[in-house]
């Protein structure tokens, strides 16, 4: 698809598993026009599953515009670019091959567009990690799919509210698997996409980041489990040495129970449940997953599938809207961010030749 010629930027959205509750949440944040204001907005997904949905659901009627390039995107409706064939079929509440086969089309669309410049930003709505994989997807998730579609080593998943943001070491990773998984290198990484990420794409200057322990009171100085003692902290001297300012290690459970964690910017937690349990407690409706450390913007709500309540009109779109607003000040502010830059290199220059 070629990119038409708008001075909007498009923002690119994957409709997800077509059997949970991702169409029902892209249609009512859709169905406030005022989103058009600023941008294009193009789904990678079926006209036949939305119309299925829309019927289902009696959500509010968008009038998609179907699309075969990105040359027909109309700037003020619904573009869709269909990734299916016609005999897609719709099993509400149910995982499925089909259901699969769909995510990952759209996802590979999308990638394809942010790879050739066509889109700018990407929003994904929820994948089921069973059927996609039984599709050929072999990932355990859009994070690491993402890393690989833009060459990156190393991403961050990063939960992100106006109350918390918090990032994890290990994600998608067994319990029994997360000890061997924490290294001080992969500590230390993490840290500078934190900060990294909280500089640019938040533009927080001189960032707080606090750390938590991995065991239960972060170890008692070795009694229950010593990786805070030849993990955590050796990785956290060696973070301020490049100057990033951490604190920690943190007992999890006090730290939370306490309100610590509105002293700073942001939280790296040890593995998955560790950080989005309190995550999600905090943020509720509104918490967003942001893949930080990536060229491009991706954000998605912070939910799954949710099959128990798909075709029943109650899902909450409120993740999927912040998700989307929340990608789109990351884009302007990596597009401040950039301007910002060349003026201070052009002035440190006429400093130097004032010196001189």
């Amino acid at each position: 698809m070629e990119k038409t010629e708008t001075n909007k930027y498009v923002i690119g959205i994957t409709a997800g598993d077509i059997n949970g509750v991702g169409y029902e949440i892209i249609m009512k944040t859709l169905a406030d026009n005022r989103i058009y204001d600023d941008c294009t907005i193009v789904i990678y997904g079926s006209p036949k599953v939305a119309g299925y949905h829309r019927k289902a659901l009696n959500t509010p009627n968008i009038n998609l515009n179907v699309v075969k390039d990105m040359a027909d995107l109309q700037p003020n409706r619904v573009n869709m670019f269909n990734v299916s064939d016609e005999n897609v079929k719709v099993e509400l509440g149910k995982s499925t091959v089909i259901a699969g086969q769909c995510s990952a089309s759209a996802l590979n669309y999308a990638v394809k567009d942010l790879q050739n410049g066509n889109i700018d930003i990407l929003v994904t709505a929820p994948i089921n990690k069973n059927n996609i994989n039984e599709a050929g997807f072999n990932f355990p998730g859009h994070t690491e799919f993402l890393a690989e579609s833009f060459g990156v080593d190393d991403v961050l998943m990063f939960m992100v509210s106006d109350e918390l943001k918090i990032g994890v070491v290990t994600g998608h990773v067994p319990v029994n698997k997360v000890s061997e998984n924490i290294t001080v290198e992969k500590i230390l990484q993490k840290l500078r996409l934190i900060n990294s990420s909280l500089s640019v794409d938040f533009v927080i200057r001189k960032p707080r980041i606090a750390v938590l322990g991995l065991n239960p009171h972060s170890g008692d100085n070795g009694v229950i489990g010593d990786e805070e003692q030849k993990v955590i902290i050796p990785a956290l001297g060696e973070a301020e040495k490049e100057g990033i300012t951490c604190f920690g290690p943190y007992p999890a459970d006090g730290f939370f129970a306490a309100g610590l964690y509105k002293n700073f910017d942001a939280v790296l937690a040890m593995y998955h449940d560790q950080g989005l349990i309190p995550f999600k407690v905090i943020a509720g409706a509104k918490g967003v997953n942001f893949t930080a450390g990536l060229s491009i913007v991706r954000t998605s709500p912070d939910h799954g599938t949710a099959y128990d309540i798909a075709g029943k009109n109650i899902a909450d779109e409120t993740s999927f809207r912040e998700a989307l607003y929340t990608a789109v000040q990351v884009w302007k502010n990596r597009q401040l961010v950039e301007g910002i830059e060349p003026l201070k290199r052009y002035a440190a220059h006429e400093a130097d030749k004032k010196i001189c």
